[in-house]
């Protein structure tokens, strides 16, 4: 790590470690306190700051957990896109319901928002793949997600027959390739502080807007 990784380390723990949260006042926006979070650990030189663990289960309860990336938010929800034909598409579709967890430990934060999911329309996940490196269009063409993959050839061979098929032109949207979001219910902010003495304050939306609460560490 850098010297200035280094400063930057110091500097963030003690800002987890002195300042805490702000008090579970009526008036607190959670959407505008996470995008402050979200902005910090974009400035705090995270690697890949917008990376979530996404929670999911089975219409009979079964549980998984896997990281995607966050590729927008906003006060309706928090959006990310995935094979239509993966597991987890397949619990959302069972059960429209999930978990996010963001985890910034050189800030020593922690966000997690629950809440149900609904999928994209076609023409937001079009917008929305049309902005992907070309080789990251062409790989979600290639990968029959969470299928058994015969061997590494076999993937790599799918890919150049789409390089041969789309060259010279746009990669259009696959149909079995889209967007989901997660419109939240409940969202809590962790903050580390001393001896173990945490920060946690949790939002649940109600008919009239958002409550707040604090936890015990």
């Amino acid at each position: 790590m850098s010297l200035k990784s280094n400063l930057r380390l110091v500097f963030s723990l003690g800002r987890g470690l002195t300042r805490g949260l702000p008090d579970a006042d009526p008036g607190l926006d959670p959407i505008e306190l996470f995008g402050q979070w979200f902005d910090a650990a974009r400035k705090a030189g995270i690697l890949l700051p917008e990376a979530m663990t996404l929670a999911t289960a089975s219409g009979d309860g079964t549980p998984s957990a896997r990281m995607v990336l966050l590729k927008g938010f906003a006060e309706d929800g928090f959006e990310f896109y995935t094979n239509l034909g993966s597991r987890k598409a397949h619990e959302l579709t069972a059960n429209p319901r999930a978990a996010l967890c963001f985890h910034w430990g050189v800030l020593q934060r922690q966000v997690r928002i629950e809440g149900g999911v609904e999928q994209l329309g076609p023409e937001v996940a079009a917008a929305y793949f049309r902005t992907r490196p070309r080789g990251s269009q062409i790989g979600a063409w290639a990968s029959r997600q969470s299928e058994p993959l015969e061997d590494r050839a076999a993937l790599e061979q799918r890919v150049r027959e789409l390089e041969r098929r789309f060259e010279g032109g746009e990669v259009p949207l696959p149909d079995f390739w889209g967007g989901y979001r997660l419109d939240p219910r409940r969202i809590e902010f962790w903050q580390g502080r001393a001896d173990r003495l945490h920060d946690r304050l949790v939002f649940q939306r109600e008919e009239d807007g958002w409550s707040t609460r604090r936890l015990h560490p």
